[in-house]
């Protein structure tokens, strides 16, 4: 018997559906049905991956969607064309539109018009009045049937006489129809836990709301034979035949007024990029690149895509207008074409171009141009592309947020009814590191027993939902633009934001049904770098912008060259900072090399090390032909970038480019699907015919299966460098202006405004604290002072020292007494005329709860004149109680107040002006002490997250140093091998995928970092201690290789405890 199930809900159904669409799939091919319509509640979000799933069997899928109406009728459409398709697609956005995120309001006033090209089938539970079925029937004629379900249950016989009943007086003929939820029986326990989780109530108070037995699943047709009448099986065939419409037929249309009347769009395109070309090589165009510029304008005429390059210039000359600095990456900077329209900034003068791995005749698919903007201006661009082309054409892509193992916890947990508290503790005892399953060993050290029946379900539940769909959010940059109705494309639903809207579908689903997509990214360093230039043009008194940075400054490369890199794009991190004394680099082609080789790609493919060695002079380099050298010249033999991998398989294997292409993507996708083993045999056969020997036919397929896991495109990895280079510029010869950027931007990078403030001090930079008779809401540059020194001066606050008070139970650092400050902070004018290097003010958004309202209030006050007491601030800027608690709390009133305790008392001693307040009689002011120095820091770590006072390890150090904890500076100085201490505070933990199981750590004390490395045994070992502690001492040996220096930890020991009440957070990375 032939049957097709054509009402069945995937996991897209949120917290309903009990399988993915691709197990649908998978179970509808092995049962044998005809077809299977993916109808999730008023969506299309699932039926990309059921598309793909069901195009590898060479099953006949149909696009549909459940809807339940407000009048309580719920109702499956089925798309039988592309009218139809459109149509309920729009319908699904109106329904989405009109309510909140998450919801749908639709009536069944809104199927006036019976949707036409779709067939409507009229779910018979809940029963429909006869009222709702006639109406049905009337708006759809000929395409609706009343839709019965069996679930051998002990009412089956007396629902489907009344659903006969129904039929015969609503003139609807019947359809069976399986409501699936789960592809197995098996899924049963997890649908019933989504139900839970979906009504907020632990499984066993759902009640009802729960479905009786396990039979909404895909079931084998003899068994439905047995349920159903045979003209009902019958029908869903007839159904099923009715439905033509594939997803393979939707088309892209790209936007049209971008084009003069007048003009054609290759004409425009080429007019543009002509008049790019005579800005960007004003001594004439040379030839290799005017050759590669008609190469591509014929491509992209041949290929339709001249209205997309058009609309990325429009956005990206959108905002050079309005002063947003931006920048294209990716694949694109591969294109000589962008950067004629400033859409990039790689010159194709000097780099190595392969246009096919941007734009391929080949592969027949939109390219893919990325383009970041700073992070704090990107929404400039998003409201312009709102306006430009409506909500109606334009919208986000969807990014699908799915369960993580913690969140799975979490949901599961509360579900089966495990209380909050052990709730906690199960989703704690989880790292980042643990992978998608959960590991028993885990929840015994938190305190349960792996073979109790409910924690056994709760760790197979948990395990089965990892990885389900949540919910939609919106892509970080994503959009979707459209010629017309984008809603007949794809629906399109309101996202949190008021102001935005995204589509229902994500990047991938958008890539494999080759639909265009433009990336409007956000990028923090890009603001950064624009605050820094401004800064810089303010202090000189002239523009001076990025085109404005000298290029290969000697200075700037010796200073990559020791790793000194904090805030740097793209090279802070702990691997990048332990390459560059290795790499060295001395010109600008070499910090691409290093923004590429620090990657999973290079690194699994082995290719780190041997670069290395010949960079050294330790190996020679080699070329088996001079094809290849005309390869990989560049980067001395070894294959660093996918475009290189791309030209060995054309020069040495004999790929046409397409064909390379495809190589390519075939990389990118191998470990999760598969799909490069049809390229091995081709590729050793292609270089065994051209005369290379087998052992480097493989060993050129061992490096492509490496750069499976993450292998840097040589244009991405160019226009990085680019940036890399201006923020080391910045950095070397601009610091105050270069970390005051870095604060006002934040937060980005691996490192939090503490250490930034630290690096910066180190280097030179007079740092000045939180005042409210100076500070701006942003950090700003002043007129120095000179600086005094890393550990001179106090708090954050910048007050004075007196006597220590007593402190109940006070840490070992709350004790140490308090040392004299220096006079003064400075109170030069903001010109930046004098001859001093500028001075760093820390500004008022440091300050931890204090308001953006309340920091415009307290400006404009004092622009009138100077505040001369903390009740005259309060009386002349208005700022509530909260506002002026967080400042005394930052020391921000010191220099009114005296010292932060006086602060915290006239704070609390302000009321409002009324009568009474007048009449009252002055009080006696009371002697209040300062605070002592640990106290006043654990104030300021705790306002601001950082101190200009003593490094919290500076007081502790007396201590530190009777245990043999040495500094991070008598470190650097110890030999190789030799066994040593030391502590500090943990900045970051890193444990990447490349790494096998080694987590690296960077502790913080008052001379530097240490760079410490776990190995896998012992983090298992310590676990607690390596993910708890915030003072951490390692005892291990010291390993060194050139400059670079590590600590192998074989035991770490928390010593968060001396820390007492001062609270400081890590950044913690995969």
């Amino acid at each position: 018997m032939s049957y097709a199930e054509l009402h069945c809900l995937s996991n897209f159904t949120f917290l309903r559906g009990a399988s993915r669409p691709e197990e649908l799939v998978a179970r509808v091919h092995e049962l044998g049905y005809a077809a299977l319509a993916i109808t999730d509640e008023c969506s299309l979000a699932g039926v990309v991956r059921a598309h793909v799933a069901a195009k590898e069997v060479g099953l006949k899928l149909i696009v549909g969607s459940e809807i339940e109406f407000s009048e309580g009728t719920r109702v499956v459409l089925l798309a039988t064309d592309r009218a139809g398709y459109g149509n309920l697609s729009a319908l699904i956005t109106r329904g989405r539109r009109s309510a909140i995120k998450g919801r749908y309001r639709l009536s069944l006033a809104d199927l006036a018009d019976g949707v036409p090209g779709c067939l409507a089938l009229l779910l018979a539970d809940p029963p429909p009045t006869l009222a709702h079925a006639q109406s049905i029937a009337a708006r759809f004629p000929g395409r609706a049937w009343l839709a019965v379900g069996l679930f051998r249950a002990p009412d089956d016989a007396e629902r489907l006489g009344a659903a006969i009943e129904l039929a015969e007086t609503s003139a609807l003929p019947m359809v069976a129809a399986g409501e699936v939820h789960m592809h197995v029986a098996g899924r049963r326990a997890l649908q019933d836990t989504l139900t839970a989780i979906r009504l907020g109530v632990p499984v066993f108070d759902v009640g009802n709301a729960l479905h009786p037995n396990a039979e909404r699943h895909l079931r084998a047709p003899a068994d439905l034979a047995r349920l159903y009448p045979k003209a009902l099986i019958d029908a869903t065939l007839t159904i099923a035949a009715r439905c033509s419409f594939s997803l393979d037929t939707l088309r892209y249309e790209y936007p049209e007024e971008l084009v003069p009347p007048g003009e054609t769009a290759i004409g425009h395109l080429r007019k543009l990029t002509e008049e790019g070309l005579a800005l960007r090589f004003t001594a004439g165009t040379p030839e290799a690149v005017r050759a590669q510029i008609e190469h591509e304008l014929a491509l992209i005429e041949e290929l339709g895509y001249e209205p997309y390059f058009l609309t990325v210039h429009d956005i990206v000359r959108f905002a050079r207008r309005r002063g947003i600095l931006c920048q294209g990456r990716g694949s694109a900077a591969n294109s000589a074409v962008c950067y004629a329209l400033f859409i990039t900034e790689v010159n194709p003068a000097c780099m190595a171009m392969l246009f096919e791995r941007f734009i391929s005749r080949e592969r027949n698919e939109p390219p893919d141009i990325d383009v970041d903007f700073e992070h704090e201006r990107r929404e400039e661009v998003i409201q312009y592309l709102y306006a430009k082309y409506g909500r109606d054409r334009a919208a986000l892509a969807a990014t699908v947020i799915s369960y993580r193992p913690r969140s799975a916890m979490r949901d599961v947990g509360k579900a089966l009814g495990f209380d909050l508290e052990q709730v906690d503790r199960l989703a704690k005892s989880m790292a980042w590191w643990d992978g998608r399953k959960i590991k028993p060993e885990r929840l015994m050290e938190a305190g349960f027993d792996p073979a109790n029946r409910k924690v056994a379900l709760l760790i197979r539940l948990v395990d089965e939902l990892v990885g389900f769909p949540r919910h939609l959010s919106q892509h970080v940059g994503g959009f979707v633009i459209a010629r017309g109705q984008l809603s007949q494309l794809v629906p399109v639903e309101n996202a949190v934001m008021p102001e935005r809207t995204l589509i229902q579908w994500d990047k991938d689903d958008l890539d494999a049904l080759g639909l265009l997509k433009i990336d409007v990214l956000a990028l923090g360093m890009l603001s950064a770098i624009r605050r820094a230039l401004d800064l810089v043009s303010s202090m000189r008194g002239w523009p001076f912008a990025m085109s404005d940075v000298p290029s290969e400054d000697p200075a700037v490369y010796e200073m990559i060259g020791r790793a000194d890199t904090l805030g740097v794009f793209q090279i802070e991190s702990r691997a990048q900072m332990a390459m560059l004394p290795r790499m060295k680099p001395r010109r600008f082609y070499d910090l691409v090399i290093e923004v590429a080789i620090v990657r999973p790609g290079p690194i699994q493919g082995g290719m780190v090390h041997p670069y290395l060695r010949r960079r050294e002079g330790t190996e020679p380099v080699t070329y088996p032909s001079e094809a290849v050298r005309g390869v990989l010249e560049r980067t001395l033999g070894v294959p660093i970038f996918q475009e290189q991998v791309m030209q060995l398989a054309v020069v040495a294997a004999g790929f046409t480019p397409g064909e390379a292409d495809r190589l390519r993507r075939s990389m990118a996708a191998w470990r999760r699907k598969g799909g490069l083993d049809a390229f091995e045999q081709r590729l050793i056969d292609g270089m065994r015919e051209r005369g290379y020997t087998e052992d480097f036919a493989r060993q050129i397929f061992m490096q492509i299966q490496g750069f499976g896991e993450y292998g840097f495109p040589e244009s991405h990895a160019a226009s990085f460098a680019l940036l890399v280079y201006v923020s080391a510029w910045l950095k070397r010869h601009e610091p105050a202006a270069f970390a005051c950027a870095l604060l006002n931007s934040q937060s980005m990078g691996f490192y939090a405004p503490a250490q930034i403030v630290q690096d910066a001090r180190r280097h030179g930079v007079e740092v000045l604290p939180v005042d409210v008779l100076e500070s701006e809401w942003d950090c700003t540059l002043e007129q120095g002072s000179g600086f005094r020194g890393q550990d001179s001066g106090g708090g954050g606050g910048g007050e004075g020292q007196g006597p220590t008070q007593a402190q109940s139970t006070p840490s070992p650092l709350e004790r140490l007494p308090a040392p004299l400050r220096g006079e003064g902070w400075g109170e030069g004018g903001r010109a930046c005329e004098g001859t001093s290097p500028p001075a760093l003010r820390l500004g008022l958004r440091l300050v931890n709860g204090f308001s953006l309202e309340g920091a415009a209030r307290l400006t404009a006050a004092r622009a009138q004149k100077p505040f001369a007491s903390v009740d005259d601030l309060a009386a002349r800027s208005g700022l509530d109680a909260r506002d002026l608690k967080c400042l005394a709390a930052a020391g921000a009133l010191a220099r009114l107040a005296g010292h932060r305790r006086q602060a915290y008392w006239d704070v609390a001693g302000i009321e409002r002006a009324n009568p009474l307040a007048m009449a009252r009689a002055e009080e006696p002011q009371p002697d209040l002490f300062p605070l002592s120095e640990g106290q006043d820091l654990v104030a300021d770590y705790a306002s601001l997250g950082l101190s200009l006072g003593r490094h919290p390890l500076a007081l502790l150090r007396d201590r530190l140093r009777r245990e043999r904890i040495v500094t991070a500076e008598a470190l650097r100085h110890l030999p190789h091998g030799r066994l040593a201490r030391a502590a500090g505070l943990v900045l970051n933990r890193q444990r990447p995928g490349t790494a096998s199981g080694v987590t690296f750590l960077t502790l913080e004390d008052e001379t530097g970092h240490v760079n410490v490395v776990v190995w896998r045994d012992l983090a298992e070992r310590q676990r607690r201690e390596l993910l708890g502690a915030r003072l951490l001492a390692v005892y291990g040996t010291l390993e060194r290789q050139g400059d670079v220096a590590h600590l192998v930890a074989g035991h770490l020991r928390d010593m968060t405890p001396l820390l007492g009440n001062l609270v400081t957070h890590s950044r913690d990375f995969h």
